[in-house]
């Protein structure tokens, strides 16, 4: 398989997924949105679509203009040829808003180490087939998805966010939480300034050590369910 990732900051790249890609044969290409690399013309060679997660929000097209033609990139891709997509965080409500769904601000944001909870189409489903109905995950995010694209099925939730992660047809997933950390995940996103100004406001000044020392706890755990969520995501979007 040969994957087209779009990031929109450089230290927010696949992580563990890397790894597992890796050992399976699979190759990507990544395309930097944020420092003006341009979209290739179509999916064309490419088998899947990952869209990682970055500072900006959706709906701030004026600040980032690009963010226009890869809404239509990602609806082109996903609805109009059925290519398998994996959304995690600003990809996750990226897709919602490039299919019709709606993105706002957090009533409450969520910055930690929190819980998941599957929907009742999330335990029965493949995605998350062999992980507990209830999950720790790393959150890091002041907007959501409000309003569900037509179609779309609610897979995991949270009492701050309900839509936690989503399915849209048979090959289009994405969470709002982050499974794929690394041990320097905290550390290097602490030093992007909107993710360190969120975390202040969340969980105090000179935070970050503590959230390092909590995801440390969990990275066996969370790198075993990130394999577990890369391997349902090949199973569930292969054609049958």
């Amino acid at each position: 398989m040969h994957i087209l990732v779009l990031q929109h900051e450089r230290v927010e790249h696949p992580a563990v997924f890397r790894k597992f890609l890796k050992e399976d044969g699979h190759s990507w290409d990544a395309i930097e949105l944020d420092e003006g690399e341009a979209l290739p013309d179509s999916m064309d060679g490419y088998d899947a679509l990952w869209v990682l997660g970055g500072p900006m929000d959706t709906w701030q097209e004026d600040e980032h203009p690009w963010l226009k033609d890869e809404k239509a990139f990602i609806r082109e891709a996903v609805e109009g040829q059925g290519v398998p997509y994996l959304g995690l965080c600003l990809g996750h409500q990226l897709l919602a808003d490039a299919l019709g769904g709606a993105v706002g601000p957090s009533k409450t944001p969520e910055i930690g180490v929190l819980d998941v909870q599957l929907t009742e189409a999330g335990a029965s489903g493949v995605l998350f087939d062999g992980l507990p109905e209830v999950f720790q995950a790393l959150q890091w995010h002041s907007a959501e998805v409000t309003a569900l694209p037509e179609g779309a099925q609610v897979l995991a939730t949270s009492p701050a966010c309900p839509v936690q992660a989503m399915k849209w047809g048979t090959r289009a997933y994405s969470m709002q939480f982050h499974i794929e950390i690394e041990q320097d995940t905290v550390e290097v996103w602490g030093d992007i300034p909107e993710y360190a100004d969120a975390l202040e406001k969340a969980l105090g000044p000179g935070s970050l050590p503590g959230f390092q020392a909590e995801c440390a706890k969990r990275m066996d755990m969370f790198n075993d369910m990130a394999e577990r969520i890369y391997i349902n995501w090949l199973q569930a979007t292969a054609r049958t």
